[in-house]
């Protein structure tokens, strides 16, 4: 695919997500928003300081080349600080990721995890809520997938491929914020660079090192007594392009390459009749008499017993 395609693809995705998600830098952990989604750029806002940041879709396209051209994906220690939210809000795109452990963003065939850390809840809300719910949204999915074969979509009606979708998405979503949730804990479980096994796999903690440009004055200067003409380390602004369209004749389609097409997104989530249909399905399971029922049971009380206990509380750090 083209990047003009998976930057539409990128849209689509950012536009899915509640105006009140999270989102987190990979290296200096800042947290923000998107509050505006434009055919060109995207517009954050980083929530400790309210200041308000464009992020280019050239720039996107750049990172989105130096994905591809590194071997084993691109090393994010090489992220200057202001470039830290192209790649977290790259990750809203499905095959795009942050490795943690391996200090990497990474392409992948298979849909990925995102950088979203919460939608719209603060520091000290109750987590336990919407955590509990990917148990649910994920009962939900099972159910419909056994009742719906995912291999033949072609021969599903519109309200199940709707149904299939909102549920997917829901799960996605839930499982992020929970896997978040758990890495806020362990941190404090796991001693730096001893890796931590258990039954599925393994976890350590570890550490990096980020960096920064100096002032553009100090940079171009030891530029030039390098002897590097200083023109190869300055670019297009692709502000100031935008402020020329505004000022004169000059139409987007001179400067932008534009590609348009259509999409589908998730516009609503019928909370009710989830919730109506997860209980239909633990009523079936209370009323069933088996050995397998009864140890489905217990698998279920088991599971909530340990979301309540991982999510009863924060250390307010991510594991990195």
């Amino acid at each position: 695919m083209s990047f003009s395609g998976n930057w539409h693809t990128l849209l689509e995705a950012a536009e899915e997500r509640s105006p009140e998600a999270t989102l987190i830098t990979p290296l200096s952990h800042t947290k923000f928003r998107i509050t505006d989604i434009q055919e060109f750029r995207v517009i954050i806002e980083i929530l400790d300081s309210d200041d308000s940041q464009p992020l280019q879709r050239d720039q996107f396209e750049t990172l989105y080349r130096r994905v591809q051209d590194a071997s084993g994906g691109f090393e994010l220690d090489r992220l200057p600080p202001d470039a830290e939210p192209y790649a977290a809000v790259l990750t809203l795109h499905p095959q795009f990721e942050i490795d943690e452990d391996a200090g990497i963003l990474v392409e992948s065939a298979a849909p990925t995890a995102t950088q979203v850390i919460g939608e719209g809840l603060t520091e000290t809300a109750d987590r336990t809520e919407p955590d509990v719910g990917v148990y649910a949204d994920a009962l939900l999915l099972i159910d419909a997938l056994e009742r719906h074969d995912p291999t033949s979509m072609d021969t599903r009606d519109t309200e199940t491929l709707i149904d299939l979708y909102t549920l997917l998405s829901d799960v996605q979503r839930g499982a992020n914020d929970l896997r978040k949730d758990i890495a806020d804990t362990l941190l404090d479980r796991v001693d730096h660079d001893q890796p931590v096994h258990a039954q599925y796999g393994s976890v350590q903690r570890t550490s990096r090192r980020s960096k920064s440009l100096k002032d553009d004055t100090e940079v171009l200067a030891a530029v030039e007594d390098a002897g590097i003409d200083r023109d190869r380390v300055l670019g297009v602004d692709p502000d100031k392009v935008d402020d020329a369209l505004d000022v004169t004749d000059l139409h987007e389609q001179d400067v932008y390459d534009i590609d348009e097409r259509a999409y589908v997104r998730k516009a609503d989530v019928n909370e009710d009749v989830k919730a109506t249909r997860l209980q239909g399905l633990k009523d079936r399971l209370a009323t069933t008499e088996s050995e397998e029922a009864d140890a489905l049971r217990s698998e279920i009380e088991d599971l909530e017993d340990r979301i309540d206990e991982l999510t009863s509380f924060r250390t307010g750090s991510e594991v990195q």
